[in-house]
Formats: structure tokens, C-alpha cells, sequence
């Protein structure tokens, strides 16, 4: 489990842990618990899941993701191995939007029975078989789909790491409170990883990004 942005989980009846409210963004690194089958995930910043996800939880039957970043189909592919998930929520993510999301979902978990609250029908399933093939034999369109996954970013360590790498230099660079924070601002806003390498170059060369530079009237 990825733990960074844990603040509070609570331990339900019945097998299932509740990490609502949180600010969790990797569904990953979970110890074994074969006896979880229910994980409550709601609002908060998940973007990836582990493909290995089914090996930590294989018991795992319902997963609620309500509110989260997930954006891409391809990013839904780490629950393709969770043979017992029968009830899915990701409402409220950008990936329920994604053209083929209902179908997708039944291509790589099949054995999901509801999917948002609503009962998956018979003829979504063959929908999903008709567009995407199996697992064994993907279609064309499968494939192109599977090349597609968001890329994410640990912005913590990113800046730790670029304020790091800085101080060893004989410039060592000096950021204020408000200059780190637009820094920070600027790197978790990254559209690509192109802009957060071109950011932790200028750290790392002992250069406050232009972007970041803030004008104090009090510090003449």
C-alpha cells in the first residue's frame, strides 16, 4: 500500500478496510490479506493501480474508487488479475467518461457482475468480446488501448530529490516558503513529464523556475 498519502483508515466488519477521505494516489504495495474483500476508496487521489494488486488482495470482490484520478482505460489494466472483484465503482473519475469505459472494464475483469451500482447486462458483455476480442487474442483496437496509460509522478520526491541534488552544488540554491510552494504547485500541475524534467534541471542547475520566482515588496 502506497502510504504516502495515508491520514486514516478504518478497519470495517466483515473483511474490508475503509480508506475514504485520504490522499492515496498508487493502489499498490498492499501486504498479503487474503481475507480482504472489500476496500472503500473514495475521494481520494488514485491515478494507478498496480498490476500486481491480485497477488496482495486475491480475495478482493469490491472495490469502490468514487472521486479519484484514474483517466485512462489502460490505467484500469492492474485489476485484470483480480479473478473474485464482482462490484466496481469509478464514478466520478475521469475514466468513466473514456468512450468503451463499461465495456473495457468487462474486457479486462469479466467477472464483474456491477459495475457503478448498476447490474452489468448480457449484452455489454458481448458488446465487450465483440470490440476487444479476449485476453488471449486482443483485437487491434484492444491493443491500441493497452498502449494508452497515464504517466504519473511522485511530486514529492521529485522536489525533494531536485532540492537535494541542488545543495550539493557549490551554488547551493535557496528557495523561500512561497518560491517552494509554487514550485511544488507547479510540478503536481504538470500536463507531461517533459515539464517536470525540464523543473528539477533548473533545480538541479541552482535556477528558480521563472514561474516560481515571487516578487516580495517587503524584502527590498
Amino acid at each position: 500500500m502506497d502510504g504516502d498519502g495515508l491520514r486514516k483508515a478504518r478497519k470495517l466488519p466483515h473483511d474490508a478496510i475503509d480508506f475514504t477521505d485520504n490522499d492515496i494516489q498508487l493502489l499498490s504495495n498492499f501486504p498479503l490479506s487474503p481475507r480482504l474483500r472489500t476496500l472503500l476508496l473514495a475521494r481520494n487521489r488514485v491515478s494507478s493501480i498496480s498490476p500486481t494488486l491480485a497477488n496482495s488482495l486475491p480475495n478482493l470482490t469490491t472495490l469502490v474508487l468514487t472521486s479519484n484520478n484514474v483517466a485512462e482505460l489502460a490505467d484500469l489494466d492492474g485489476l485484470a488479475g483480480c479473478a473474485r472483484l464482482t462490484s466496481l465503482v469509478l464514478m466520478e473519475n475521469p475514466v468513466a467518461r473514456k468512450e468503451y469505459y463499461r465495456e473495457w472494464v468487462l474486457f479486462r475483469c469479466p467477472n464483474v457482475r456491477f459495475l457503478d451500482y448498476k447490474k452489468v447486462k448480457l449484452a455489454e458483455r458481448e458488446r465487450a468480446q465483440e470490440l476487444f476480442g479476449t485476453s488471449a487474442e486482443p483485437s487491434a483496437l484492444a491493443s491500441k488501448i493497452m498502449g494508452i496509460k497515464s504517466r504519473t509522478f511522485d511530486t514529492t520526491s521529485t522536489i525533494n530529490s531536485a532540492s537535494t541534488s541542488s545543495t550539493s552544488k557549490s551554488y547551493r540554491i535557496k528557495l523561500t516558503d512561497k518560491e517552494r510552494k509554487k514550485v511544488e504547485e507547479m510540478i503536481k500541475n504538470a500536463k507531461s513529464l517533459q515539464e517536470i524534467i525540464k523543473l528539477e534541471k533548473e533545480l538541479n542547475e541552482g535556477r528558480v523556475p521563472a514561474a516560481a520566482q515571487v516578487d516580495d515588496p517587503m524584502e527590498e
